[in-house]
């Protein structure tokens, strides 16, 4: 593997300051949680941007086409025209929406395409969460950020990688999908010495610290020392999101 430690370290760092702001300034919304999710949003809008200049351009060319065919399309024209144009505008600014990925899309593609749509599911999950595990949603963000880079740098096809890529893509999400499933009047109620909300919160947190601890091993190059299943079944099975389906 590439030595990436300088990068590495300069990653890490960054996103324990990023955390720490996080949590010295409380929970607040923000427009992406991660800088994946950013660009995907980022991508979607100057797709957009691309639309609208093309349907205002079109309408133009119409305009002018029609006023050489009829020798000039009058004030009735011109407003007609500015009102086509307007139309296409906020027509083409509204639609179409950023989709949201699926949770099966989540776990596919590179590295960089997962944690985007990853940070791009969390975010929309996100105001169905207590205060205490949306401000670890956006934590969340951060760590992935860091967690694609280095996984970029590694053989995706080694073991470890695909099951840190299942820990993000697919148990991660199942543990919010488990909790969203519990009715809204009943997540503050306590079964078994915590109530749903504390146990996503716990949950959340332990996959936060377990992210953060599979970087850090990633940036010291080692891969082989990886061993993140009996950690994250334990999230689905033991006492971290399994709860959550009670």
């Amino acid at each position: 593997m590439p030595d990436t430690t300088h990068e590495s370290d300069a990653i890490l760092s960054g996103a324990r300051r990023s955390l720490a702001d996080n949590r010295a300034g409380g929970y607040h919304r923000r427009a992406s949680i991660g800088r994946e999710a950013a660009a995907l949003k980022t991508r979607h809008l100057m797709g957009k941007l691309k639309r609208v200049v093309l349907a205002v351009g079109a309408v133009v060319v119409a305009a002018a086409v029609a006023g050489m065919i009829v020798d000039g399309i009058g004030f009735v024209g011109v407003m007609l025209t500015l009102l086509a144009i307007v139309v296409a505008i906020g027509v083409f600014t509204a639609f179409p929406k950023i989709k949201v990925p699926q949770r099966a899309e989540l776990n596919t593609g590179d590295a960089r395409q997962m944690v985007g749509r990853t940070e791009l599911w969390l975010e929309h999950q996100r105001p169905a969460l207590p205060p205490p595990a949306a401000r670890i949603v956006d934590d969340l963000g951060v760590q992935l950020d860091a967690l694609g880079l280095q996984l970029e740098t590694v053989d995706q096809a080694h073991p470890a990688v695909r099951e840190v890529r299942q820990l993000v893509g697919e148990h991660l999400p199942e543990m919010i999908d488990s909790y969203r499933k519990v009715p809204a009047h009943l997540r503050g109620e306590r079964r078994a010495g915590a109530s749903p909300d504390e146990q996503i919160t716990e949950g959340l947190g332990r996959i936060s610290r377990e992210i953060d601890s599979v970087t850090r091993q990633l940036a010291d190059g080692a891969l082989d020392d990886l061993a993140v299943r009996h950690r994250y079944l334990d999230y689905r099975y033991g006492e971290g999101a399994g709860k959550d389906e009670t």
